[in-house]
Protein backbone atom coordinates (compact mmCIF):
# COMPACT_ATOMS: atom_id res chain seq x y z
CA UNK A 1 0.00 0.00 0.00
CA UNK A 2 2.81 2.23 0.93
CA UNK A 3 5.64 1.01 -0.42
CA UNK A 4 7.94 0.90 2.77
CA UNK A 5 11.14 -1.39 2.62
CA UNK A 6 12.81 -3.12 5.27
CA UNK A 7 15.55 -0.54 5.52
CA UNK A 8 12.84 2.31 6.10
CA UNK A 9 10.41 0.74 8.30
CA UNK A 10 13.74 0.10 10.91
CA UNK A 11 14.26 3.54 10.84
CA UNK A 12 10.97 4.94 11.48
CA UNK A 13 10.94 2.18 14.50
CA UNK A 14 14.08 3.51 16.36
CA UNK A 15 12.97 7.43 15.60
CA UNK A 16 9.66 6.35 17.19
CA UNK A 17 11.22 4.43 20.15
CA UNK A 18 13.75 7.59 20.73
CA UNK A 19 10.67 10.10 20.16
CA UNK A 20 7.98 8.26 22.00
CA UNK A 21 9.60 6.12 24.24
CA UNK A 22 9.77 2.56 25.74
CA UNK A 23 7.05 2.51 27.77
CA UNK A 24 4.46 4.04 25.20
CA UNK A 25 6.03 2.52 22.28
CA UNK A 26 3.49 -0.91 22.53
CA UNK A 27 0.79 0.98 22.89
CA UNK A 28 1.15 3.49 20.21
CA UNK A 29 1.90 0.60 17.73
CA UNK A 30 -1.24 -1.15 18.52
CA UNK A 31 -3.46 2.10 17.98
CA UNK A 32 -1.30 2.60 14.87
CA UNK A 33 -1.84 -0.90 13.60
CA UNK A 34 -5.60 -0.73 14.83
CA UNK A 35 -5.85 2.39 12.23
CA UNK A 36 -3.92 0.92 9.59
CA UNK A 37 -6.33 -2.14 9.66
CA UNK A 38 -9.19 0.48 9.76
CA UNK A 39 -7.93 2.12 6.81
CA UNK A 40 -7.14 -0.90 4.66
CA UNK A 41 -10.75 -2.38 5.26
CA UNK A 42 -11.97 0.65 4.31
CA UNK A 43 -9.68 1.47 1.37
CA UNK A 44 -11.39 -2.52 0.44
CA UNK A 45 -14.74 -1.74 1.07
CA UNK A 46 -14.50 1.28 -1.05
CA UNK A 47 -12.88 -0.70 -4.23
CA UNK A 48 -15.56 -3.16 -3.51
CA UNK A 49 -18.41 -0.88 -3.53
CA UNK A 50 -16.79 0.55 -7.04
CA UNK A 51 -16.26 -3.17 -8.38
CA UNK A 52 -19.92 -3.82 -7.56
CA UNK A 53 -21.20 -0.56 -8.90
CA UNK A 54 -19.39 -1.63 -12.37
CA UNK A 55 -20.81 -5.02 -12.18
CA UNK A 56 -24.26 -3.51 -12.09
CA UNK A 57 -23.82 -0.97 -15.18
CA UNK A 58 -22.28 -4.05 -16.84
CA UNK A 59 -25.72 -5.72 -15.95
CA UNK A 60 -27.79 -3.11 -16.43
CA UNK A 61 -26.70 -2.76 -20.23
CA UNK A 62 -26.52 -6.28 -20.58
CA UNK A 63 -30.19 -6.75 -19.16
CA UNK A 64 -31.11 -3.54 -21.99
CA UNK A 65 -29.12 -5.64 -24.54
CA UNK A 66 -31.11 -8.62 -23.72
CA UNK A 67 -34.37 -6.63 -23.60
CA UNK A 68 -33.92 -5.03 -26.87
CA UNK A 69 -32.71 -8.41 -28.74
CA UNK A 70 -36.52 -10.02 -27.02
CA UNK A 71 -38.08 -7.06 -28.56
CA UNK A 72 -37.12 -7.22 -31.74
CA UNK A 73 -37.34 -11.48 -32.32
CA UNK A 74 -40.87 -11.10 -30.75
CA UNK A 75 -41.30 -8.27 -33.54
CA UNK A 76 -40.40 -10.34 -36.11
CA UNK A 77 -41.82 -13.88 -34.86
CA UNK A 78 -45.35 -11.68 -34.73
CA UNK A 79 -44.56 -9.92 -38.06
CA UNK A 80 -44.41 -13.71 -39.79
CA UNK A 81 -47.44 -14.98 -37.99
CA UNK A 82 -49.21 -11.88 -39.11
CA UNK A 83 -48.49 -13.23 -42.53
CA UNK A 84 -48.68 -16.37 -42.59
CA UNK A 85 -51.89 -15.29 -40.84
CA UNK A 86 -53.06 -13.58 -44.12
CA UNK A 87 -51.43 -16.10 -46.49
CA UNK A 88 -53.95 -18.62 -44.71
CA UNK A 89 -57.05 -16.70 -44.89
CA UNK A 90 -56.16 -16.23 -48.51
CA UNK A 91 -55.71 -19.22 -49.18
CA UNK A 92 -59.37 -20.42 -47.56
CA UNK A 93 -61.33 -17.56 -49.32
CA UNK A 94 -59.63 -18.74 -52.84
CA UNK A 95 -60.46 -22.56 -52.17
CA UNK A 96 -63.74 -21.51 -51.23
CA UNK A 97 -64.45 -19.56 -54.31
CA UNK A 98 -62.80 -21.96 -56.41
CA UNK A 99 -64.73 -24.65 -54.80
CA UNK A 100 -68.64 -22.97 -55.82
CA UNK A 101 -66.84 -23.08 -59.11
CA UNK A 102 -65.89 -26.40 -59.16
CA UNK A 103 -69.02 -27.50 -57.82
CA UNK A 104 -70.60 -25.28 -60.44
CA UNK A 105 -69.24 -27.47 -62.98
CA UNK A 106 -69.73 -30.59 -61.73
CA UNK A 107 -73.70 -29.94 -61.36
CA UNK A 108 -73.77 -29.68 -65.28
CA UNK A 109 -71.55 -32.28 -66.14
CA UNK A 110 -72.76 -35.07 -63.57
CA UNK A 111 -75.34 -36.70 -66.46
CA UNK A 112 -72.80 -36.78 -68.48
CA UNK A 113 -70.42 -38.72 -65.99
CA UNK A 114 -73.55 -41.39 -64.56
CA UNK A 115 -73.90 -42.53 -67.93
CA UNK A 116 -70.31 -42.81 -68.78
CA UNK A 117 -69.79 -45.57 -66.08
CA UNK A 118 -73.43 -47.14 -66.88
CA UNK A 119 -71.75 -47.59 -70.27
CA UNK A 120 -68.61 -48.58 -68.70
CA UNK A 121 -70.33 -51.45 -66.75
CA UNK A 122 -71.94 -53.24 -69.80
CA UNK A 123 -68.87 -54.38 -71.63
CA UNK A 124 -67.46 -56.17 -68.58
CA UNK A 125 -70.48 -58.15 -68.23
CA UNK A 126 -71.01 -59.15 -72.06
CA UNK A 127 -67.01 -60.36 -71.29
CA UNK A 128 -68.31 -62.46 -68.62
CA UNK A 129 -70.38 -65.19 -70.94
CA UNK A 130 -67.98 -65.73 -74.23
CA UNK A 131 -68.89 -68.20 -76.28
CA UNK A 132 -65.14 -69.84 -74.97
CA UNK A 133 -66.30 -69.84 -71.24
CA UNK A 134 -69.42 -72.43 -72.84
CA UNK A 135 -67.45 -74.16 -75.38
CA UNK A 136 -64.46 -75.37 -72.43
CA UNK A 137 -65.81 -76.13 -69.12
CA UNK A 138 -63.21 -76.89 -66.65
CA UNK A 139 -61.85 -80.27 -66.60
CA UNK A 140 -62.29 -82.16 -62.84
Amino acid sequence: MFDISFLEMLIISIVALVVIGPERLPRVARTVGHLLGRARRYVDNVKNDIRHEIELDELKRLKESVHETTRSIEQSVRKEFDELRADVDMNKAENRSSLTVTEGTENKHAGGLSQSVSDSQRPSAALQQTPESTKNPPKS
